[in-house]
């Protein structure tokens, strides 16, 4: 086993593009840890300077206790699994799995008895005599994993590794990788952009945006306790309803988040309350997922929201509710990009991100100047004042009927306009 080390590692491209700033991590011994973010985070780049594909521009890199900045891939005892399982096509399933071994001179016998050994675990024992190209996609990142494994690394790198393949093989291969990996108890640093891929296979949960590290923690501490709009916003397979309040202490009775139509209250008993309220007569960002809203009838008394409905979507498992409530819905916000501009240059080919970056500037810029962001229901990204509540598994309303959600205080996040969490998390 192994452990990994990322002191500030930091790294820069030709034409001065930062991919990577100033990023600190650790994986221990035997962990699984999975590295999530938008596609162009760094993520990849962060795992190819583990492997030693990628030089470090600043920064330390550490490998079981060693400085491993300038040892070459072949010394760090690192086996990588890609995107595309980049086999041979011209060896056999067998000649793939066994070239490690191959290459560092084993036995031959006890290569041939540890690809078989392998290939029944993996359940492509009767592939072994076949050429890549006529294996299935996932057959090949089968193929691919065995080759890692056979010889037994101290890390697994695995990058995408489930992306090329439809729902149903993601799901069956993703159970394969969480078995095997941890049976054979080798540290792992597992890239993917799939929020589903992360919370059920990873130990810890690394997110990651703009080259920059967003939160750690683990798959329930992130998704209960984001420390960011983005990563709350990121971690959800719903859109989250993400909207503008001002906090108030009328007479210093309650905590109250004043949404124009509606208000919130909460307690001083409640823990984040003395937080909130240091942002008295400002405006805060306020963030509750979909299943922390319920529908409830008229008389109750509870904290709610109310409106009418303005769409129905029926998810199989499940229907989704779009409620108007005259709430309009802020734009998620992200963390300033570091890679914007780095001594006067453009970042990405064409400037094409800076000029992303600007238009949604301006846009938050729009939506931090308003006075009460419930007066303009045209303003910011997402201009509908629609709060998405879960149903379960039957509809409760039909489209254009009045209807009132209870919500779950407990499941409320506050954050400041630019997205740094206010409520501190319960970690």
């Amino acid at each position: 086993m192994s452990s990994v080390v990322l002191d500030k590692v930091t790294k820069v491209y030709p034409g001065d593009y930062l991919a990577v700033d100033r990023l600190s991590l650790r994986a221990e011994d035997g962990e699984f840890l999975v590295l999530l973010g938008p596609s162009g985070c760094g993520k990849s780049t962060l795992l190819r300077m583990i492997a030693g594909l990628e030089d470090i521009t600043q920064g330390d890199l550490w490998l079981d206790g060693q400085l491993a900045n300038d040892l070459a891939p072949r010394d760090r005892d690192v086996a990588m699994v890609f995107q595309n399982g980049a086999l041979y096509p011209h060896r056999t399933v067998r000649g793939n799995m066994a070239f490690p071994l191959e290459i560092a001179k084993s036995d031959p016998s006890l290569v041939r008895e540890r690809v078989n050994e392998l290939s029944r675990v993996l359940q492509i024992e009767e592939t072994l005599d076949r050429r890549p190209g006529t294996l299935s996609g996932g057959q090949r990142q089968r193929v691919a994993m065995g080759r890692a494994i056979v010889r037994q690394p101290k890390l697994f790198l695995m990058d995408e590794p489930l992306s090329n393949l439809d729902a149903g093989m993601r799901t069956e291969l993703r159970m394969e990788i969480s078995a095997l990996v941890r049976s054979l108890g080798v540290t792992t640093v597992y890239v993917t952009h799939d929020q589903v891929e992360a919370l059920t296979l990873a130990d810890r949960i690394a997110i990651m945006n703009r080259g920059v590290l967003q939160d750690v923690g683990t798959p329930a501490q992130i998704y209960n306790d984001p420390a960011t709009a983005f990563v709350a916003a990121f971690l959800n397979s719903q859109q989250l309803n993400l909207a503008a309040a001002t906090v108030r202490t009328p007479q210093n009775q309650y905590v109250m988040l004043d949404f124009g139509p509606h208000q919130l209250v909460l307690p001083w008993s409640d823990p984040r309350s003395y937080a909130i309220s240091q942002h008295v007569g400002n405006q805060v960002l306020v963030g509750l997922r979909p299943d922390g809203l319920a529908a409830v009838p008229e008389s109750y008394e509870g904290p709610s929201f109310y409106g009418r409905v303005r769409a129905l979507e029926y998810h199989g498992h499940e229907w989704l509710a779009y409620l108007e409530c005259g709430i309009p819905a802020a734009p998620v916000p992200e963390p300033p990009d570091p890679r914007a501009n780095r001594n006067g240059r453009k970042s990405g080919p064409g400037g094409l991100g800076g000029l992303v970056r600007r238009l949604f500037s301006a846009q938050q810029e729009e939506f931090q100047d308003q006075e009460q962001v419930g007066q303009n229901a045209g303003s910011g990204i997402h201009r509908r004042s629609d709060l998405i509540v879960r149903l379960g598994s039957r509809p409760v309303w039909r489209t254009g009927d009045a209807a009132k959600v209870g919500v779950d205080l407990a499941r409320l996040m506050v954050f400041t306009l630019d997205g740094s969490r206010i409520d501190p998390p319960r970690r």
